[in-house]
């Protein structure tokens, strides 16, 4: 399979998959506080990437690659879990979930920055329309309402898509399952030792629901989805694969809708087609 098509069907799985982190955190965060959901699907997922780098007896990475870890490690396995748990305390997963149309342009940015990509002029052109549409659509709807969850949202967009654009660099020396395996075991120790700390006095009052979503986010969108998205990335390109998160939103509104009975509107709907819309364009001057 050509080297391309094979990074955009990894990067197609790993968007599906995503696609149901802000539901699942949203459900997850009705019973428990946001910080220990965040240090506890670390913590799951971390011990998971132990067992997996051990049964496949991977070398460790090398010293220069520690702080490139370090920086996925902040980004994606603390940073974006931390700010969107926060984040969803204050809007729904609906809204959220529009601002994750923002993530293809914060990840195109730290990709040229840090992954040395040049994408063509015209490319920031359709990039920046997606972007323009994410935030005229916050600022349209209930921005003033709440603008703790959606400064939080942005705070968490910036984060991942560094976390995405450093974790993809060092896909093509490492591996993409290696590096978000060995981001989570960096991360382990210090994660394990605030789960404890955060754990709740008594789980009796959590619902099943809770678990299903801490259980999701700790195994799919920790560790899963990253297999696939970081391959991706390495594979096809930082900045022309990173497009295909414009398609997240319109996966997660469907979620929202049908797992969570939330209102997905028709600005929702709206600026949702629009921000896909603009990844043909993308697509086509990504290189």
């Amino acid at each position: 399979m050509h080297r391309m098509t094979s990074g955009w069907m990894n990067g197609m799985v790993g968007v599906l998959i995503f696609s149901g982190s802000l539901p699942a955190t949203r459900i997850a965060v009705m019973d428990f506080d946001p910080v220990f959901l965040t240090v506890a699907r670390a913590t799951i997922a971390g011990i998971l990437a132990v067992c997996l780098l051990l049964a496949f007896r991977e070398r460790r990475p090398q010293r220069g690659d520690l702080l490139p870890l370090g920086v996925v490690s902040l980004g994606v396995v603390v940073g974006f879990p931390l700010l969107t748990a926060l984040a969803l305390r204050h809007v729904t997963s609906a809204h959220s979930i529009v601002f994750v149309g923002l993530l293809p342009l914060a990840t195109a940015i730290f990709g040229v920055l840090r992954g040395g990509e040049r994408p063509r002029p015209a490319f920031w052109l359709f990039s920046g329309l997606g972007s323009a549409i994410v935030v005229g659509f916050a600022l349209r709807q209930d921005f003033s309402a709440s603008p703790v969850g959606d400064l939080l949202m942005l705070a968490a967009i910036l984060a991942c898509g560094l976390g995405y654009a450093e974790g993809a660099k060092l896909s093509r020396k490492l591996g993409g399952w290696q590096v978000i395996s060995w981001a989570l075991v960096l991360s382990l120790p210090a994660m394990l030792g605030l789960a404890l700390a955060t754990m709740p006095v008594s789980f009796d009052e959590s619902r099943l629901a809770s678990w299903f979503g801490l259980g999701y986010v700790s195994v799919f969108s920790m560790l899963v989805g990253f297999i696939f998205w970081y391959r991706g990335l390495a594979q096809g390109g930082i900045v022309a694969v990173g497009q295909l998160q414009l398609l997240q939103p319109f996966f997660g509104l469907a979620l929202a809708a049908t797992l969570l009975d939330e209102t997905v509107s028709w600005t929702m709907l709206a600026a949702t087609l629009a921000i896909v819309a603009c990844v043909a364009g993308a697509k086509k001057f990504a290189s």
